[in-house]
């Protein structure tokens, strides 16, 4: 089966991102200018851990052309794909820009807060932040579910380590900014939950093995790529809780709310994610 003769039929998907947008109309988006009080910033408020996990995560956050590229060369719109196919990627079109946007808008609040608590200088953070993100970002999958599924994972665990280094933050500004970004990975992460979720009802066993690849093989955006991964994701960990795989009992809570009744292989892909789990 082909990429394009696995996506989702047209109509499930922009069930989807319609539902996204109606939650998240733009009236309710925010700026990075006007939503936080920038002149109370203080990284002297906190610990080197802390200031070490927001530069942590303004890597991850800024790396967004990569992560939005990915969904361009998968997804295209353009010529290089059939009618259908091109159907089902402009609608998807619309849950990625807006998607790209509020990503975006995190890296900018995450660079705009280091400067203006000064944990580093505009112009050296910015050559930072460029060199990382010169490098390639790239996801080995052939079935659609599997971005979608990569996505689950990583914004739940995303959002759950913003809440958790909030909840630590010795900064109020940095708590405010960190509250904005986690509600929005959380729609994030309702949106790939309604996307996984509508898979597994439409396609069935078809997309257990594709999921289980993902869950298998499952990395971090950045953890082959960037120099002193791990031992800055252990160290950001010690600062706040943080595990990547507790984010796999909400897939397995989106598995459940999927489908009535389990079939084997269903079964055999739920205690695969359980296992996971347990040995992290």
């Amino acid at each position: 089966m082909t990429m394009e003769q696995s996506l989702l039929p047209v109509n499930e998907l922009v069930a989807a991102v319609d539902g996204f947008l109606a939650a998240s109309p733009a009236a309710r988006a925010w700026d990075v200018e006007t939503a936080f009080d920038w002149a109370a910033a203080d990284a002297g408020r906190l610990t080197d851990g802390q200031r070490s996990a927001v530069r942590f995560v303004t890597f991850i956050e800024d790396h967004l052309p990569g992560y939005f590229d990915v969904y361009q060369r998968f997804f295209p719109v353009d010529d290089s794909v059939e009618l259908p196919a091109f159907i089902h990627n402009r609608e998807l079109y619309h849950f990625t820009v807006r998607w790209a946007l509020e990503e975006d808008t995190h890296a900018r609040a995450l660079n705009h807060y280091q400067v203006a608590s000064g944990i580093a200088e505009r112009e050296s953070l910015r050559t930072e932040l460029a060199i990382e993100g010169q490098k390639p970002f790239d996801l080995p999958y052939e079935h659609p579910v599997q971005f979608f599924t990569y996505a689950l994972v990583q914004e739940k665990a995303t959002q759950m380590y913003y809440h958790q280094l909030r909840d630590v933050s010795g900064d109020p500004v940095l708590a405010a900014v960190l509250s904005r970004l986690a509600r929005d990975e959380a729609r994030h992460f309702s949106f790939m939950a309604d996307v996984v979720s509508r898979y597994l009802r439409v396609q069935g066993d078809d997309v257990v093995e594709p999921i289980r690849d993902v869950i298998a093989n499952f990395r971090m955006p950045l953890a082959d790529t960037m120099r002193g991964y791990w031992r800055w994701a252990l160290r950001i960990a010690d600062v706040a809780d943080y595990d990547h795989t507790a984010a796999y009992e909400h897939l397995l809570k989106v598995l459940d709310r999927a489908v009535d009744a389990r079939t084997d292989r269903m079964g055999e892909l739920a205690e695969f994610i359980g296992q996971c789990r347990a040995l992290a």
